[in-house]
């Protein structure tokens, strides 16, 4: 039962590939530090590649047939991507799924504020963080204002080599005996996490200079009013690039890996597989951090509806068309797994852990404790995804999250099994998840780019 290393089999063309895939999620994570950036650039990508958006084929009442190439965007943040096949959509499509927000801080709807001549934003984190984890680093702003004319404005304050960044200060080591004493949880809460954004007062002020000065610098260069806070969505994220890690260079450390080096896999296996029988479809949704929900989140009907459209722009729907084609798909939801840490062995049953190298990973269950809210595949689909795999010559492994009782977790997997359909878990291994810096086996990212083509092309 021992797996092999992804690494042993590679010959120096393998290598060639894997670095090209590397380099461009590299670009990936830099450009897509937030859900809205990621499917920006995916609807860049996917244009170049000959995608039609869903709303125009609707709007000019033309006809969807095999070959053709369809998306659709909810609200910026979720996208739908089919390759239409030359099957009857009504025996099935091969998904994958992914979700492309990651854990980070949010900033309040009303957050500057001054005090002891230091301006701050006032934050909310998003997502499962530990919070003392945040702190004393440089970060950056990325988001969205929007005016009450429907103006958008975009904001990146802290990623080009000129911007100054943005950090949440931490207590230091002389005057924290008390502080050391609290547990993890306790040490940094959560109304603790103010961003500190400025310390020089407007020339002339006396009262609140220092957040009139912010201010005058948001209206100068964005053309922002306090109120416009109201309207904005802005994330707090670590600032800098993506990087290759280890003297080796055979990993890479970057934010957002969970789970955008599975949307990423996810997307350039979609790219690459073309004139399939079967429809494939790539799902990259928002809100799976904080339990899928909302409008962009995998609960809300926009995938089903956007599947309803297609059929019908096919000239063949019906509810029952609709309700067959979701029975009979397969899916892999494509989320990262806890890899196996040396350092915190305790935390791991090492017969059923990933590992880095050993390629992408399967968990044929998730949730906590007794499985709670997972989806757990059936048997015979596992073996189904194993023939895929060993035909196509694909490193993989199978892995639970943690030890029994340890811990858990969940992904979207849970939600499309709910309409019958064949669904697992799977993707690639993340040393340090949910860490504002995590760390992913290139290798890995090469094998489950690799699965998810073999999927598409053969489930």
């Amino acid at each position: 039962m021992e797996r092999e290393l992804a690494w042993n089999k590679y010959k120096n063309k393998h290598i060639k590939e894997m670095e090209v895939l590397c380099k461009g999620y590299k670009e990936f994570l830099d450009n897509g530090k937030t859900e809205r950036e990621c499917i920006t650039q995916t609807v860049n990508i996917i244009k170049k590649a000959g995608y039609k958006d869903l709303d125009d084929i609707i709007a000019k009442k033309q006809k969807i047939k095999a070959g053709d190439k369809v998306y659709a965007v909810c609200m910026g943040k979720t996208i739908a991507m089919f390759n239409i096949g030359t099957k009857s959509i009504e025996e099935g499509i091969n998904i994958l799924g992914a979700h492309v927000d990651s854990p980070r801080i949010d900033i309040k709807q009303n957050p500057l504020y001054e005090d002891s001549n230091f301006a701050y934003l006032d934050t909310h984190y998003y997502g499962g963080i530990k919070k003392y984890q945040w702190v004393a680093l440089p970060l950056a702003i990325h988001g969205v204002v929007v005016k009450k004319d429907g103006s958008v404005v975009n904001v990146v304050i802290g990623e080009d080599k000129d911007d100054p960044v943005v950090s949440i200060t931490d207590l230091l080591i002389h005057l924290s005996g008390e502080q050391m004493t609290k547990t993890a949880a306790k040490v940094i809460e959560g109304e603790q996490l103010d961003i500190l954004i400025g310390s020089k007062p407007l020339a002339g002020e006396e009262k609140d200079a220092v957040k009139k000065q912010v201010l005058k610098l948001i209206k100068d260069k964005y053309d922002i009013e306090e109120e416009d806070f109201l309207s904005a969505e802005l994330e707090v994220v670590p600032a800098g690039p993506a990087r290759d890690t280890g003297i080796d260079a055979s990993m890479i450390m970057g934010y957002g890996q969970d789970d955008r080096v599975c949307a990423y896999t996810s997307l350039i296996a979609m790219l690459e597989v073309e004139n399939t029988e079967k429809t494939s479809c790539c799902l990259l949704v928002d809100k799976e951090e904080i339990g899928s929900v909302g409008a962009t989140g995998m609960q809300s009907k926009f995938f089903e509806n956007t599947l309803a459209e297609i059929i019908d722009r096919m000239g063949k729907f019906s509810e029952l068309a609709l309700r067959r084609c979701l029975a009979n798909s397969r899916m892999l939801s494509s989320d990262v797994s806890a890899a196996y840490d040396p350092a915190f062995a305790s935390a791991f049953e090492k017969k059923n852990a990933a590992f880095f190298g050993k390629g992408m990973v399967f968990n044929k269950f998730t949730g906590s404790r007794g499985k709670s809210g997972s989806n757990d595949a059936n048997a015979e689909y596992m073996a189904a995804i194993r023939k895929i795999m060993d035909d196509e010559k694909i490193t993989f492994q199978t892995a639970e999250l943690g030890k029994v009782d340890v811990g858990g977790g969940g992904t979207i997997a849970y939600i499309l099994s709910l309409y019958g359909m064949e669904v697992i878990d799977c993707g690639v291994a993340v040393l340090n998840m949910h860490a504002p810096w995590e760390i992913t086996s290139k290798a890995d990212i090469y094998e489950t780019k690799k699965g998810y083509a073999a999927f598409l092309k053969n489930a």
